[in-house]
């Protein structure tokens, strides 16, 4: 084989790599995207059935269809200008070799012990509260309008930034790895119609910034006390201290982690059947 032919599958082989990675990370974004995933859905059910109409011969239906298809993306483009923007900004931001900061056991540890006094302060003495946890996806657009900190995680800085009487106590923390990185960050309100609308600005901003990222949030209700976490586009409503704890917990531990310690169990499980 001669070097030429050498040198053509190599291009090949890093050109199909790099659509793939493209592809990966394109539609790991889409997933963490609650309006994008439902866009796609959407356009999956109308390719499947204008699959339909042709092989049932439904002129009419399969016309529509048609037209849906050949002006759709334009219209996709113009309604969900916002949504496809902020995908292509978390695909720039995306941290492609993980998390910002990898936590040791003995962090989070702490994270979560410090964490778990600040929330029981909270909610005993009915302090609102906006926590966010940093992941993946870089959180920087709204670091940079917020005021920077850039301090250990502590119950007392917590209590302190969340004290009805600072400046800064209406808008939410951001942390990234085990550090308080901002405090009185504004995040966007969510527009899904399925949560209730007695929901206050708090929860609904901790919804929003879990729909346009994978950050965790963890909201305090200044009128009730009950806290509830916020991932993935969903709402935890109403947990204990301790639920909230073993969320944070596994949210923040690592995949190669997790897969260690159910490889752990699994063999655990197998030396006491024996």
């Amino acid at each position: 084989m001669s070097l030429d032919s050498v040198l053509s599958i190599v291009k090949k082989i890093i050109d199909i790599c790099i659509v793939w990675v493209i592809l990966y990370y394109l539609l790991r974004s889409i997933r963490k995207n609650v309006k994008l995933s439902m866009l796609v859905k959407g356009i999956i059910v109308v390719v499947i059935i204008k699959l339909i109409s042709d092989y049932f011969g439904l002129v009419t239906i399969g016309l529509l269809f048609e037209y849906l298809i050949t002006w759709g993306p334009l219209a996709i483009i113009i309604i969900f200008q916002p949504e496809i923007r902020n995908t292509l900004e978390q695909l720039g931001k995306t941290n492609l070799l993980g998390r910002h900061k990898t936590l040791s056991v003995t962090e989070r540890e702490k994270i979560i012990t410090e964490l778990g006094i600040t929330l029981d302060y909270l909610r005993k003495n009915r302090i609102g509260a906006l926590i966010v946890f940093e992941r993946d996806t870089s959180l920087s657009n709204y670091i940079e309008k917020a005021k920077k900190i850039y301090a250990d995680f502590s119950n007392e800085l917590l209590c302190a930034i969340f004290f009805p009487d600072n400046p800064l106590h209406d808008g939410g923390v951001i942390i990234q790895g085990d550090k308080i990185t901002c405090a009185g960050a504004v995040f966007p309100t969510t527009v899904d119609m399925k949560f209730s609308k007695r929901l206050g600005t708090r929860h609904r901003a901790a919804i929003g910034i879990s729909e346009e990222s994978d950050a965790i949030a963890i909201i305090v209700s200044e009128e009730t006390g009950r806290i509830s976490v916020a991932v993935g586009g969903k709402l935890n409503y109403n947990l204990s201290v301790d639920e909230v704890k073993l969320i944070i917990l596994d949210e923040l531990m690592p995949k190669s982690e997790t897969f260690i310690v159910e490889k752990e169990n699994e063999e655990d499980d197998i030396d006491e059947i024996n």
